[in-house]
């Protein structure tokens, strides 16, 4: 396989693998520490969802997914990437994605939908998120 296939093979992995962190249920901490695997320690996230734009670190923006996705307020919680494209170039890549999500919250099914934005470096480990900017509808 060209290296350039294999490139966007493993930077959709990532991506993939960013996503499948955000269901609930009692596994919440585990799929989190995933994240820590697939973004830099030092990776910007911010949310342009709301009034403002909100920026987290890495732990900043854990932390309370953490205990949303754990807990019971919230169930049957999925996020999933319905388009995607990859820009690459050398070492940097950008993966512009449509998402969906559903859940189940006080007892009525919710759905949402929105964009995100990765960029990502290859780094001696292979490719990880450095930033990641995004906005529900």
């Amino acid at each position: 396989m060209p290296a350039d296939e294999s490139d966007d093979l493993q930077i959709r992995a990532v991506v993939d693998r960013f996503f499948a962190a955000f269901v609930s249920g009692p596994d919440a901490a585990v799929r989190a520490d995933d994240l820590r695997t697939v973004l830099l320690p030092e990776a910007l996230l911010v949310s342009a969802a709301g009034a403002a734009p909100t920026s987290y670190d890495v732990e900043s923006f854990i932390a309370p997914r953490v205990t949303l996705l754990g807990g019971d307020t919230m169930t049957g919680f999925r996020e999933w990437v319905e388009t995607a494209r990859v820009d690459r170039f050398g070492d940097i890549a950008q993966v512009w994605c449509g998402y969906a999500k559903s859940w189940h919250q006080d007892g009525e099914p919710r759905h949402g939908s929105g964009a995100k934005s990765l960029q990502l470096v290859r780094t001696t480990g292979g490719w990880r998120i450095s930033a990641v900017v995004w906005d529900d509808l």
